[in-house]
């Protein structure tokens, strides 16, 4: 409903916003993405060329630190597949606690993926974020220093492999019934849950090192001040008896940081596009293994495909069905509002934690523990958002600021009635319904 818009004015409306954006994109055209030398690959990106571009691995490419790899029996050959190389990472990282995060039992193992290891079809940003991930990895990396680290790369072939390995009964609905980025968005969670580690899409720039992500003072017990609850460490939750002595010093298991933060009593969060008011980001999280808020996550995109499944042996709408199923919005359906739903509703489940509570406007933008999940604030993997639609992000020279999205939209394609939907909500505070995603 428009109102107190008429049918005749809405028109006008929606014709304006069009001039409008197709003025935009006049003025501003945006230039053409230019590409390296390839020939200066190795000079300008000696990490990303000799780990990933030359490596020669199946799966994709992954990087072991020597110290790691005296925990190999001599008896046994070095990994020749990515999936031997990652077991073989998370079972050495369960082993030390030198090998995880600083106050969390999250192993200091960097996934990330892509359709392919050849480089040369990357963007310029792209390599120089994923040189950064590697010289933490491989070097401690820049002033800040840290442990060495393991990196993944997979490629498609990789993602298959695991696919079948580890979550057999759910290849085929995996992909009949997903996009290319909703796979990336399931797989991601299942690197997490299976392996643990810290996960960063190839945009992303990790602003320190990943073993100083959590500080001591995002472990401090806070209250709902709406509520009255008290929340903070809880130890005694789960009996993790893998676990070595001493890990009750570092209570994290799950890391997931705010995208979105806005005042839920206004409309500014679905004018900016967001479907929580407060809404985690998907492009970084990081986790120990078998987190059961990741398997929360699991549940309900498999439950998505059970719906799908059983409209089409109803007959309801039959191949239409899976094509509908298919061309879903990918955001709210495996995306952030998806892994926002599943783990607010866990927290909820668990803890009777109210989801907004975690907001950082309040209190200067403060980290939220609830039990084995801390909650970053909207700093944490979104900082230096500037003045419009800032949300509290502080700038990335901020303590609180641990990774930079540089948003390359690799996945998107331009889309009109998005572009304009976008501009519709932010300026007239209309079509809210309109879809986000190319059609």
């Amino acid at each position: 409903m428009l109102y107190p818009f008429n049918r005749l004015r809405s028109k006008r409306v929606v014709l304006l916003v069009a001039a409008c954006w197709f003025i935009w994109i006049w003025k501003y055209p945006k230039a053409a993405a230019t590409r390296p030398d390839t020939s200066t690959f190795a000079i300008d990106f000696p990490l990303v060329w000799k780990h990933i571009h030359m490596f020669n691995g199946t799966g994709g490419a992954w990087y072991i630190p020597d110290e790691w790899k005296t925990d190999i029996d001599e008896r046994y050959q070095l990994p020749r597949t990515i999936l031997e190389a990652a077991n073989f990472a998370s079972a050495a990282a369960s082993g030390s606690l030198a090998r995880r995060t600083d106050h969390a039992l999250i192993p200091l193992i960097v996934h990330q993926t892509w359709s392919t290891t050849r480089i040369d079809s990357w963007t310029p940003k792209v390599l120089r974020c994923v040189e950064r991930w590697l010289a933490y990895a491989v070097g401690g990396g820049y002033e800040d220093g840290g442990p060495p680290m393991a990196y993944f790369f997979w490629d498609d072939e990789g993602m298959l492999a695991f696919m079948r390995k580890y979550e057999p009964d759910f290849v085929e609905p995996f992909l009949a019934f997903f996009s290319p980025v909703e796979r990336t968005d399931i797989f991601r969670v299942l690197l997490c849950k299976w392996f643990g580690g810290i996960y960063g899409d190839i945009d992303t720039e990790p602003l320190r090192h990943p073993a100083k992500w959590i500080h001591l003072h995002d472990l401090e017990t806070w209250i709902d001040k709406e509520t009255g609850a008290t929340f903070g460490r809880d130890t005694d939750r789960y009996e993790d008896l893998w676990e070595p002595p001493g890990t009750d010093e570092r209570p994290v298991k799950l890391l997931v940081g705010l995208e979105a933060d806005v005042d839920p009593a206004s409309d500014a969060y679905w004018r900016m596009g967001y479907t929580y008011p407060v809404q985690l980001t998907q492009w970084a999280l990081a986790a120990a293994p078998q987190h059961p808020a990741l398997a929360h996550f699991l549940a309900r995109v498999r439950a998505e495909v059970d719906v799908a499944q059983q409209a089409t042996a109803d007959g309801d709408g039959g191949a239409d069905a899976v094509v509908k199923t298919y061309s879903a919005d990918p955001l709210t359906r495996t995306g952030p509002s998806a892994i926002t739903a599943a783990v607010s509703t866990w927290l909820l489940e668990q803890f009777g934690l109210r989801w907004n509570a975690v907001t950082g406007l309040k209190d200067g933008g403060k980290a939220k523990l609830i039990s084995d999940v801390l909650v970053l604030p909207i700093t944490g993997f979104n900082p230096g958002r500037g003045k419009y639609g800032n949300m509290g992000s502080k700038p990335y020279s901020d303590a609180d600021a641990r990774l930079l999205h540089h948003a390359q939209g690799s996945w998107h394609k331009f889309d009109a009635k998005v572009e304009l939907g976008k501009l519709c909500r932010t300026v007239f505070g209309l079509c809210r319904d309109w879809s986000k995603v190319p059609s």
